[in-house]
């Protein structure tokens, strides 16, 4: 278990202009306490989240994703018509209530992020440059990858899991409209919440409970069983596999996009698989990272994820 790094105020600095417009007027007490605990980054971040708040931020997300759901299909049925049964749900409706269920993650893993008039930056989620530089980093994606499909291959020689069906209840078969619908809320959309929500603040929250190796076994243990409805029962257990190695990944990368980069390859090996592809997976498999990399590109652009202050890049 590590012992967590405590949390220590800045150094007086002389007043910015701003600082002088208002002299008597301190930093809002959350902002001092919320700066980064490792100021080189080879770790992932500590914060101040409360533990308990992890089981908060996933009921709340899935409450939230049922709710949105309901937003989505009751206008559906309504006013266009569309035939819904306990049965049969559209392909089309299954991707737009699959993803305001992820976009559900992001908001439920913000709001618990900000309780107690917390303030809320985007390094606390990880979302910076891996402390240990992208050569290693690569290596540690690669590796992880490595271990979960050999495990994986292994598994169901053993156990002969159900062929997964997502796909065909996405209506990937049905269309290209839907295959480029399924493969990008499979490939990218998916990847992005999910870590937001799992390894970015609940694993982040458990490890002020416990420690390192506690918070991702119980981060790892709900990752796969959010996946209950998805895919076969006995996948369950690579996939929390998966979710822990993901939780050491951020662990000692420092940085939420590793674990980004590297769920979304699993998934698109997993796409391309299911759809028996051959020339056409690296080409999944290069698109979704260009497309989790123009998303991040844009969010930067418009601040949604900033520099983090007080940051130092350490090159492996």
């Amino acid at each position: 278990m590590d012992e967590q790094t405590p949390i220590e105020s800045p150094p007086l600095q002389a007043p910015s202009a701003i600082q002088i417009a208002s002299p008597s007027v301190p930093p809002p007490a959350s902002d001092v306490a919320d700066q980064p605990a490792e100021t080189d980054a080879r770790r992932s971040p500590t914060t101040a989240w409360r533990p308990w708040t992890a089981l908060l931020a996933l009921i709340g997300g899935l409450v939230l994703a049922a709710i949105g759901g309901l937003i989505v299909d009751l206008p559906a049925s309504l006013f266009f018509g569309v035939k819904l049964s306990a049965s049969h749900t559209p392909p089309g409706l299954i991707i737009a209530d699959t993803a305001v269920q992820d976009l559900a993650f992001v908001l439920v893993a913000v709001y618990c992020a900000q309780l107690g008039a917390r303030a809320v930056r985007s390094w606390q989620f990880g979302l910076r440059r891996p402390g240990i530089g992208w050569s290693s980093t690569t290596g540690f994606i690669v590796l992880l990858l490595a271990v979960f499909i050999v495990g994986s291959v292994i598994w169901s020689g053993v156990f002969h899991p159900k062929e997964e069906e997502l796909l065909k209840t996405l209506g990937s078969n049905e269309g290209t409209a839907l295959l480029l619908a399924s493969a990008a809320l499979t490939c990218v959309v998916a990847p992005i919440c999910e870590e937001m929500l799992f390894r970015g603040y609940i694993f982040t929250a458990l490890r002020n409970w416990k420690g390192t190796l506690p918070a991702a076994l119980i981060t790892a243990i709900l990752f796969g069983g959010v996946h209950a409805g998805s895919a076969p029962a006995l996948d369950l257990v690579p996939l929390a596999g998966l979710g822990f190695g993901l939780c050491l990944l951020y662990r000692y990368t420092g940085s939420l996009y590793p674990c980004i980069i590297a769920h979304s390859l699993n998934n698109s090996l997993a796409f391309s698989s299911l759809e028996s592809w051959s020339w056409q997976t690296p080409v999944l498999m290069g698109t979704s990272l260009l497309a989790v990399g123009a998303l991040a590109a844009l969010f930067k652009r418009v601040g949604l994820i900033s520099p983090v202050r007080g940051f130092t890049r350490v090159e492996a």
